[in-house]
């Protein structure tokens, strides 16, 4: 049997106790190294009080990440933050090795997992318009190609780069034609959800928190129909792409459930503006269920990544209830689910607190109701 051999990868990171979690994000880079199908080697890491401006880490440890490559036959380096196109060039010139970072990560993976024409052209909108002022430093080979003297290979090299800027910029235009009209026509589906008078609700939250599955449990309950059913897996960013669905709760009440791409700490502002239309969903919601992994000890970072992201988005006004999931792995199974105010501990997986939490749904999608028909 053929088993394709996972490239070897080396995470590189610089702590800067600045507050930020650095070994939890560096965790968390290599759990995006492997969600690449990458084997992650080792990883080298430093202490600064800033950045290195020219080569993020400091000379004498990049000597340090070289011996290292040679010696453990490192396929790739992977750095925790995003690289400058400067930072980018430079790392190439001093360690001759391909590289990676956070950002180009999450691009690779959002590629992978992209089902429909949609997620796929927003995709492909944010790696160019992140590759674009990185040109150069992708082309360093050229420099040695045409076998002339220095000025004829400088021209040669220049004449390719000014070709791909010109292919990029001129795909890039034809994305956002695409994507312009299919956010007209998501939003004229919008309109009409709104003219329903159906109260809509949104799935937002962390990557694998459990978003789908939730929204999957809720059908089981409520609809019994197998075809409805999203994607469920235990993988970052296994949903790229918005669900929405009727949930029918009885007694003539129903709500429009939307699961919507997760969020992550230093999601790239490309993909974010990429998936603006997508996101729309969240901005346009009567009630946000904000579903937080409670067994995950960084699940308070995480609200916190998600809260700011929604606020970016113009949705941070909009009622929230907080969905601590999977609870049973912290909490007797017995004792759920807990209610307290707007928060519910609860597991999508076993189902227990699902009938709870749709009451909390539906007093609060009334509760939007009546302040609409009073205030307008």
């Amino acid at each position: 049997m053929n088993i394709e051999k996972k490239e070897r990868a080396l995470l590189l990171g610089v702590n800067l106790n600045d507050g930020e979690d650095f070994e939890r994000s560096m965790q968390e880079l290599g759990n995006l190294a492997e969600a690449c199908n990458m084997e992650v080697a080792g990883q080298i890491t430093q202490n600064l009080p800033q950045l290195h401006s020219a080569l993020y880490m400091g000379k004498g440890k990049l000597a340090e990440v070289r011996e290292y490559v040679e010696r453990e036959a490192i396929d790739v380096l992977i750095f925790d933050r995003s690289l400058s196109p400067s930072q980018q060039r430079n790392l190439q010139d001093v360690l001759d090795y391909p590289i990676l970072d956070r950002t180009t990560l999450i691009l690779e993976i959002f590629a992978t997992r992209a089902q429909t024409r949609e997620a796929k052209l927003q995709v492909e909108s944010a790696r160019l318009q992140y590759v674009l002022p990185r040109l150069v430093g992708m082309h360093k080979a050229l420099s040695r190609q045409g076998g002339g003297s220095g000025l004829a290979n400088k021209g040669a090299g220049e004449k390719k780069l000014e070709l791909d800027r010109r292919r990029i910029e001129k795909r890039m235009a034809e994305l956002r034609k695409e994507l312009d009209k299919i956010s007209r026509e998501r939003e004229t589906q919008r309109k009409q959800r709104q003219g329903s008078g159906i109260p809509r609700v949104a799935l937002v939250g962390y990557t694998n928190a459990g978003k789908s599955t939730l929204m999957n449990r809720m059908l089981d309950k409520y609809t019994r129909d197998a075809s409805k059913k999203v994607l469920e897996k235990d993988m970052l960013f296994a949903t790229l792409d918005t669900t929405v669905r009727r949930i029918k709760v009885g007694q003539g009440e129903e709500f429009l459930l939307s699961d919507t791409v997760g969020f992550i700490h230093q999601l790239p502002t490309g993909l974010v503006k990429a998936f603006r239309s997508t996101l729309e969903e969240a901005r346009e919601a009567d009630v946000l269920l904000h579903v937080l992994d409670y067994s995950d000890e960084s699940y308070r970072k995480q609200r916190q990544v998600t809260e700011e992201t929604l606020k970016d988005l113009g949705a941070g006004d909009i009622p929230v209830i907080y969905v601590y999931n999977k609870a049973d792995r912290c909490m007797e199974e017995k004792e759920l689910p807990v209610i307290r105010d707007n928060r519910i501990y609860m597991s999508a997986k076993t189902g227990a607190g699902i009938p709870e939490l749709v009451q909390m749904i539906q007093k609060q999608c009334r509760r939007e109701t009546y302040d609409k028909r009073r205030y307008f």
